[in-house]
């Protein structure tokens, strides 16, 4: 699969985002191990901290789905610089192995791998 087909995902879902508090829509679109690809957009509520990002609704729907192994997550958002995950959604790609993240908007790309965006993910709390 190339990223254009990842990216092309993410945005055709961004247009779905539920953001009528922030008016701020992002996308995302991921491709787990076997292949299939999955779009999630982020869904607000007045109550803040029930938001959900974008890349944690791609990433339910892929477990829902029955996959287990994300390789790649494409965040797309019509801002001045590619949009950033925040440190949750970071948190939950390290649970499914995320590999590689590319960050967009409508003229930029940035690619990072998760280590770079969270390092020493898999020293988790527990780790002694």
């Amino acid at each position: 699969m190339t990223w254009d087909t990842l990216i092309q995902k993410a945005w055709i879902t961004r247009a779905n985002a539920y953001a009528p508090y922030s008016q701020f829509q992002v996308g995302a679109a991921i491709e787990s191990e076997s292949g299939n690809v999955y779009g999630g957009c982020n869904v607000e509520n007045l109550s803040f901290g029930l938001t959900n990002c974008a890349e944690r609704v791609a990433i339910v729907a892929a477990v829902a789905a029955g996959e287990k192994n994300i390789t790649r997550v494409v965040v797309v958002a019509d801002t001045d610089t590619p949009v950033s995950p925040c440190g949750a959604c970071r948190q939950v790609m390290a649970e499914f192995g995320v590999k590689e993240i590319l960050l967009c908007n409508r003229t930029e790309q940035i690619l990072f791998t998760l280590d770079e965006l969270l390092p020493r993910s898999s020293a988790g709390i527990l780790n002694r």
